[in-house]
């Protein structure tokens, strides 16, 4: 029997790989949530796991009052107890942004397989990670649902015969509006996705569509790709959650309904596949499939993040931790929908790019890039 842990339980990716879990008969021996301990309590008492963690110390003291049977642990050290859990063997990192970056970077260095939901940690510290994973020779999976379709695309491919990686995007609720609208955009029209159920911070930047650049720049890291080897199409159904071209012109796409937990499971039992719970694909329901160029003058997002793939060392991590800060200033009120990519635009131009040395110059550039941000 398997024996996993979750980062990041009580959001949408925790809940859904719960389920899957749930399914597959899998031991969950850790679970670790940010503040919401109501969800916490009731997934604790059902799956009865080893040590849960709370990164919100005072939450964690009154989750260990109602659990008093548990080990409940607080903060980030909590966060890299359940990350490190000697009876685990495969850790599902799912916390939003960097805060997820440190505990999954130790569970890869005490050995253990990871399914990556945080598309943040390998874009603010992917070098280090992977460095990490190949010596300790455990994996990094993807759970996202587009670097999982390419994750499938690829087995038994070979590198060499990659033409192209294509990531599909949705295109989000403003794919089709007049660009003088982006002026006057509200948070509430931001959050309504035509498509998927997420957290507030990845629907912001699916808005933005920063969130399939952020994509971009972990499949170059994921997939050991160059960056002029990656594109981007806007397809409005998200049933084609990704495609490879191969250089005989062969074109391979992993197809599939709305539903997380198919990814999420095919990273839970990797090699093999076992019977999921997600519906079957209805060729009646879904018969219309549109592909159209990304509009990069409308969402200048996607082309900042191809500028700092492209330049790598620390400007992805400059870039994640800077578009973070924009995205909750933009929730709160306090700037414009377009003020996102503008201010961006301009935090990047100044930072000086330096190369990935270690995880703590690292943090060092993110709390930069955060500070900065905040008074842009």
């Amino acid at each position: 029997m398997k024996r996993i842990t979750i980062l990041g339980s009580t959001g949408s990716i925790g809940k859904n790989t719960l389920e899957v879990a749930r399914h597959l008969g899998y031991q969950v021996v850790g679970l670790a949530a940010h503040s919401n301990i109501d969800l916490l309590e009731k997934q604790a008492r059902e799956f009865l796991p080893e040590c849960v963690a709370v990164f919100n110390e005072e939450k964690g003291k009154e989750l260990q009052k109602r659990l008093p049977e548990f080990r409940v642990v607080c903060g980030l050290e909590g966060l890299e107890e359940v990350a490190t859990l000697p009876s685990a063997d495969f850790l599902v990192s799912a916390i939003v942004g960097t805060q997820g970056l440190i505990p999954t970077l130790k569970g890869i260095k005490e050995g253990k397989s990871v399914g990556l939901a945080n598309k943040e940690v390998l874009v603010a510290a992917g070098e280090l990670i992977m460095e990490a994973a190949k010596k300790q020779n455990v994996s990094v999976l993807p759970i996202d649902s587009e670097h999982s379709a390419i994750f499938q695309c690829l087995q038994g491919e070979c590198p060499s015969g990659i033409h192209k990686i294509i990531l599909t995007a949705s295109g989000g609720p403003f794919r089709d509006i007049d660009p003088e609208k982006l002026l006057s955009i509200t948070p509430k029209e931001a959050l309504n996705h035509p498509t998927w159920s997420m957290g507030k911070k990845i629907t912001i930047d699916s808005s933005t569509l920063m969130n399939k650049g952020l994509e971009v720049i972990e499949a170059k890291i994921l997939f050991d790709v160059p960056l002029e080897k990656i594109d981007v199409v806007i397809h409005p159904q998200s049933l084609v959650h990704s495609f490879v071209e191969f250089v005989d012109g062969s074109l391979l796409s992993q197809m599939g309904v709305h539903d997380m937990k198919i990814p999420i499971q095919y990273a839970l039992t990797y090699p093999t596949r076992k019977k999921g719970i997600a519906p079957c694909f209805d060729f009646q329901k879904y018969s219309k499939l549109e592909f159209f160029t990304p509009d990069w003058e409308k969402f200048p997002c996607l082309g900042l993040a191809f500028e700092a793939a492209k330049e790598g060392g620390t400007l992805p991590c400059f870039m994640n931790g800077a578009n973070e800060v924009l995205v909750h200033r933009f929730l709160d009120g306090s700037i414009r929908w377009i003020d996102i990519g503008k201010k961006l635009e301009t935090l990047m131009g100044a930072h000086r790019t330096r190369s990935q040395e270690s995880l703590d110059a690292l943090l060092d550039v993110d709390a930069e890039a955060r500070s900065l941000a905040t008074i842009a």
